[in-house]
């Protein structure tokens, strides 16, 4: 009894090991015929139909936001804003930024003016989500670029900075998005 135990132990264990050995080389016949993987392009380059999108797809998928995914795409903030956060991010409509005097937008996009577009840009970025419920009138936030906007409430709209009333709200899988009426322009640096 003891012997064909062992016997159908030593068959089992060679059936399996012989089951192993096929799957690995059958794995890596697989692998070496699969293409290669093209580079990553960061988080933004991560493809997911399924999910939420983030402060960047949503802002990619509206044609009112153009002209700030142009903005965005020039300061090199796809990936940052593509990432978990959260974010609050103020959205400023292609009409927003058409109020600008003439030539701004465009001057910021030149390569030599990296550095304010990226200030302007993260002036409109909060991290962490700020519901508009929780909203205080004379509410402080501090935005990513270190200064700090102020929220006020009038005749039941919200406004940012006294100015910028938010239109629309957009959750994100990472924050949350408040398409505002106005550029948010940052204080003067002393």
């Amino acid at each position: 009894m003891k012997n064909s135990l062992a016997i159908l132990l030593s068959i089992a264990l060679g059936i399996s090991v012989s089951s192993c050995n096929d799957s690995v080389q059958k794995q890596a016949a697989t692998e070496s015929s699969t293409p290669a993987v093209s580079e990553s392009k960061g988080q933004s380059g991560v493809q997911d139909d399924l999910s939420q999108r983030n402060v960047v797809q949503i802002a990619i998928a509206s044609k009112d936001h153009s002209t700030l995914v142009t903005a965005v795409q020039a300061a090199d903030l796809v990936n940052v804003l593509s990432n978990a956060g959260p974010f609050t991010v103020f959205a400023p409509t292609n009409a927003a930024f058409a109020q600008l005097p003439a030539g701004t937008v465009e001057g910021l996009l030149k390569p030599e003016k990296k550095e304010a577009l990226t200030d302007i840009l993260q002036y409109h970025v909060s991290v962490g989500v700020f519901k508009t419920e929780n909203m205080t009138d004379g509410q402080v936030i501090g935005q990513v670029n270190g200064d700090n906007i102020t929220i006020s409430k009038k005749d039941g709209k919200i406004l940012v900075n006294g100015t910028a009333s938010i239109v629309a709200t957009v959750p994100a899988s990472n924050g949350i998005v408040y398409v505002i009426d106005k550029v948010l322009t940052p204080p003067a640096k002393k």
